[in-house]
């Protein structure tokens, strides 16, 4: 992933967009829609219908970033509103784009049959394999 400046807002546009629009029509909504300037170096993700692409949006000094990613399998997370917008960390931003889902984020740890005393104890006299 392109690492973002400090200080750059991350936008979701809630909702569905015509995933055919490409530059201008991606900024029209960004100032319409989320009454934003999409000039001012922020990041704004479009979703399409079937929930499988995203777009993004982006401004910086030198000229604007239109990037798309499609999901092979599965779809992107996205917000139940109509419409607005949704702020997202650089985190989030991750894992919205790996697919997961970054609202609730679940970590879990492995699961031991033997206590960690136990296995230690295994361990040290040479019992466990």
């Amino acid at each position: 992933m392109i690492s973002l400046p400090a200080g750059t807002r991350i936008w979701i546009a809630a909702g569905v967009t015509d995933m055919r629009c490409g530059f201008q029509g991606l900024a029209a909504k960004v100032q319409t829609a989320l009454e934003e300037d999409p000039l001012g170096g922020n990041v704004y993700i479009f979703r399409g219908r079937r929930g499988d692409l995203v777009k993004i949006l982006w401004a910086t000094e030198d000229g604007i970033w239109l990037l798309a990613k499609r999901l092979e399998r599965g779809h992107f997370i996205w917000p139940q509103a109509d419409g607005g917008k949704v702020h997202l960390s650089s985190a989030q931003l991750s894992m919205l784009l790996e697919g997961i889902d970054w609202r609730q984020p679940v970590t879990s740890r492995p699961k031991l049959g033997l206590s960690s005393r136990a296995m230690w104890r295994e361990i040290a006299w040479g019992v466990a394999h």
